[in-house]
């Protein structure tokens, strides 16, 4: 069997992945203990992130033509990749904050949503909250003013009783 027979399904599976995905980030994980490599995919495991190592030729084999073809670049040394399928900013959120206890762990780059950022601008996107967050934030500040005015009138209506 030769040798691209064997590969041509783990292409094809990282395809997969790709063809689905709203985000993903490639990561350094040089240096992550097993706990901590558990944690971390376990979290993303989770929120429904798909968190694979393969072999960087292989990645840049299917990346090829996508959207995702600009993190071919950064596919040098030990590279994991996250998928975000449902949430683009979660992969790179969760990362975030496993960084926060595993300073080894490294963001190479990303693509959210079709734009391609370097390390510092994942970090960036890394701040963002989710989807559900931001729409919970976006009906409380437009409750707000309703609530304060039903209560300015409320009160005028009882003093004048």
């Amino acid at each position: 069997m030769a040798k691209v027979e064997i590969k041509q399904p783990i292409v094809d599976e990282i395809k997969g992945h790709v063809n689905g995905a709203k985000a993903i980030v490639a990561v350094d994980y040089r240096g992550l203990t097993v706990e901590e490599d558990t944690k971390l995919r376990k979290q993303l495991r989770e929120a429904g992130v798909v968190y694979k190592v393969y072999k960087n030729t292989l990645l840049k084999r299917a990346f090829e033509g996508t959207e995702f073809e600009s993190l071919s670049q950064h596919l040098e040394g030990p590279t994991a990749i996250a998928f975000g399928h449902d949430d683009a900013t979660a992969p790179a959120r969760i990362i975030n904050d496993v960084m926060k206890t595993s300073p080894k762990l490294e963001f190479k780059a990303g693509v959210v949503d079709g734009t391609y950022y370097d390390a510092a601008g994942i970090q960036v996107i890394a701040t963002i909250p989710s989807r559900e967050v931001l729409i919970s934030k976006l009906l409380g500040s437009l409750q707000s003013p309703i609530t304060n005015f039903a209560r300015v009138i409320k009160q005028i209506a009882e003093k004048q009783a």
